[in-house]
């Protein structure tokens, strides 16, 4: 089982130098808790520790307690950014999380039954993803760490919308909040090439 936890450190060294040393001399990742009554903190983070707990999918989608010299706080992940060649952390951005308050975030949707699928199994499509993740809104005790989308009677030429997603007890789809129904998957026609289409019979070889 995942530990969804992280132990970090208040820093008062700010700006942009500051955080070069920080990755440099320090391997700490600098990093922002913001959000309820609180004024926003500034806080460096091992970075090791940051890259083991982003191994794993749900820690995106997961309340994770965030150990601040000694003091817990149960917080989300916001965002990231990477460095654009290495893809390492190189700051982070953590939204605290409210009893009782709604929060919103970025869930991953999982695909099943894809194979078995009408439209795959009997009628020979391919299936089509559309989006892999979508933005809930939800109670923290009640946030997914993942939705699942079940395609065993999708046919061929059928697209399932957010609509057709069948959510967990007291979620909802922040899209459809704001009237927007947008398309998740769809199964069509597998696409023949020129290669693998047969030659026409006296054709040169």
């Amino acid at each position: 089982m995942t530990d969804f936890t992280l132990n970090a450190q208040a820093r008062s060294d700010l700006g942009k130098g500051a955080s070069r040393r920080l990755r440099r001399n320090a391997s700490l990742v600098p990093a922002v808790i913001y959000g309820g009554d609180e004024a926003p903190q500034s806080i460096a983070i091992l970075a090791k520790e940051l890259a083991k707990l982003l191994e794993t999918e749900a820690s995106f989608s997961h309340v994770i307690s965030l150990n601040v010299d000694g003091t817990a706080e149960p917080v989300l992940i916001k965002a990231l950014q990477r460095h654009p060649a290495k893809s390492f952390v190189l700051h982070a951005d953590f939204m605290r999380v409210v009893e009782g308050h709604k929060l919103t975030a970025t869930v991953p949707l999982h695909f099943i039954n894809q194979e078995s699928s009408v439209g795959v199994k009997q009628q020979g499509g391919e299936v089509l993803h559309n989006i892999n993740e979508v933005e809930v809104s939800c109670l923290p005790q009640d946030l997914p760490e993942f939705i699942e989308v079940d395609l065993a009677k999708v046919e061929i030429g059928q697209v399932v919308h957010m609509t057709d997603i069948k959510l967990p007890k007291g979620v909802e789809l922040v899209s459809l909040a704001h009237g927007s129904d947008l398309p998740v998957a769809n199964i069509h026609a597998p696409r023949v090439s020129k290669e693998d289409a047969p030659k026409e019979e006296g054709a040169d070889e």
